[in-house]
């Protein structure tokens, strides 16, 4: 007689609670609400970088390859992000406007394979990686602008990438309550592109960043 496994968390709603909040809190120093990197960077270490880590490895473990990709991804981002500003407050191989420009150049390509992916799973997770597109485009061009031009273009990323961190935030919350009341009391919307045929059933992506 097997063993029933026990049943196990929904590593999505520890990722995106990760993404969404770290996104959220850089916002607040891009529209200059918060004058000082510091939270971004204890924030994007911890909750963005390593939680988002875990959260992707596992996702691996229940065979969702976007989960696995889009947390495992933005976790080594925010990571590499606060290391790259930590050097170059050190003085430690030091980026530059456009070397960090180009950084988030090949970030937007990769949030492009996703938002893609994103369009058959949920139109709520299709309108967050709609709008992280547009943000991640803003803050490349804001990288080279003339220097007394990135400013404006920084805070218009900062604006259009809030809604992008509340809306990671109610995926989260839709999973979380789901689970709790037992019904869909927030609904995410269908899928934007059908990717399989109606008769074959679809996986359960309720929560990767992620549905």
């Amino acid at each position: 007689m097997s063993a029933v496994s026990a049943p196990q968390g929904n590593p999505a709603v520890v990722g995106l609670a990760g993404f969404g909040l770290t996104t959220l809190v850089l916002q607040f120093h891009n529209v200059g609400w918060m004058p000082s990197l510091g939270p971004v960077i204890w924030l994007g270490l911890v909750f963005g970088g390593f939680t988002q880590l875990v959260a992707g490895f596992m996702e691996k473990s229940v065979g969702n390859n976007f989960g696995f990709c889009a947390f495992t991804g933005y976790g080594c981002f925010w990571i590499s992000l606060c290391l790259m500003l930590i050097g170059n407050s050190q003085g430690w191989f030091v980026a530059g406007p456009e070397d960090v420009g180009f950084f988030l150049i090949a970030w937007t390509l990769f949030t492009l394979i996703l938002w893609v992916g994103s369009m058959a799973i949920n139109g709520a997770l299709a309108t967050v990686f709609t709008i992280l597109v547009a943000g991640f485009l803003l803050l490349d061009i804001a990288h080279f602008v003339p220097a007394e031009d990135r400013k404006a273009w920084t805070v218009a990323a900062g604006y259009v990438l809030m809604p992008c961190a509340l809306g990671a935030w109610y995926i989260m919350a839709h999973n979380i309550y789901k689970d709790l009341f037992g019904r869909d009391i927030l609904p995410v919307g269908a899928p934007w592109i059908s990717a399989k045929p109606a008769t074959q059933a679809e996986p359960s992506l309720d929560g990767a960043l992620p549905a």
